[in-house]
């Protein structure tokens, strides 16, 4: 008799619960992928149903530590959903904190201009975008994969008459000013420990930045002060230990900061303002 899809799932988050954090997650959204329907619909009528045969295929790479967002190709951020893949970053939950921040900053009317620092696959710009429909906002990366990435979301998400992709390193390659500046670089220390599926998988140049995790924080100071509005707004992603460091690089431009903290309580992001 075939194995039903109640008794592969079990199979699976049992198998993948010894190094996987979400391993019943991971295992109904293979599933669900599998089948070709929404993981709820999955959950409601489908788990005595036989297991497909490409769930054994997607579950292959999952026992690889190949990260489930690019088995599946995208992942959801804030109110949008976007394609991932090797090259960019995988967007996390803790980074909708820097648009939390900035929603609650601007409200409902929002912000004119909008800069993305480091967009990797437009995570930020374009979740900012869809919160504001009359905004209009640029994207910055020097990865070509990144921007590729970046560029096939703006089409899907249908925005490509508000959202401009340049190449550069971080603000080099405008002028400004902007009301909102995003950002979330680089901040791993290099050498740190981390999860299989983060090292091998995910882009190093948009994890490691130096020894102290800074590198990147003190290139970006003086942009974000230059480009910055004088009523402007700038939220910059943090590693949770991060937070005196790079208020103090930030500090040194003029800037006054503040810290915020995610749904975990963690320091995540630091407000700028002239």
């Amino acid at each position: 008799m075939a194995e039903t899809v109640r008794a592969a799932l079990a199979r699976a988050a049992g198998e993948l619960a010894g190094w996987s954090a979400s391993a019943r997650l991971d295992a109904e959204l293979l599933m669900a992928a599998a089948l070709g329907v929404e993981r709820d619909a999955l959950l409601l009528g489908r788990l005595d149903d036989p297991s497909p045969a490409a769930f054994e295929t997607l579950l292959d790479r999952r026992r690889l530590h190949e990260p489930v967002a690019y088995i599946l190709g995208e992942r959801d951020f804030w109110s949008i959903t976007l394609e991932v893949g090797p090259g960019v970053l995988i967007p996390r939950p803790d980074s909708e904190t820097l648009i939390e921040v900035a929603v609650d900053h601007f409200g409902a009317e929002g912000p004119t201009t909008i800069l993305d620092l480091g967009t990797g696959s437009g995570a930020l710009l374009l979740a900012a975008l869809a919160q504001w429909p009359r905004a209009r906002g640029t994207g910055i990366d020097r990865s070509d994969a990144a921007l590729a990435i970046a560029a096939r979301n703006v089409e899907r998400l249908g925005m490509a008459d508000r959202a401009t992709l340049l190449e550069g390193h971080w603000g080099r390659a405008v002028a400004g000013p902007f009301d909102l500046i995003l950002c979330n670089p680089p901040y791993i220390e290099t050498g740190a420990d981390l999860a299989a599926e983060v090292r091998a998988y995910e882009p190093a140049g948009a994890l490691f930045a130096g020894i102290e995790g800074l590198d990147d924080y003190r290139r970006l100071a003086p942009d974000i002060a230059r480009l910055l509005a004088p009523h402007g707004l700038a939220v910059v992603e943090i590693g949770w230990t991060q937070a005196a460091a790079v208020s103090a690089l930030l500090a040194e431009t003029g800037l006054i900061t503040m810290v915020r903290q995610d749904l975990g309580g963690r320091d995540r992001a630091i407000v700028a303002r002239h």
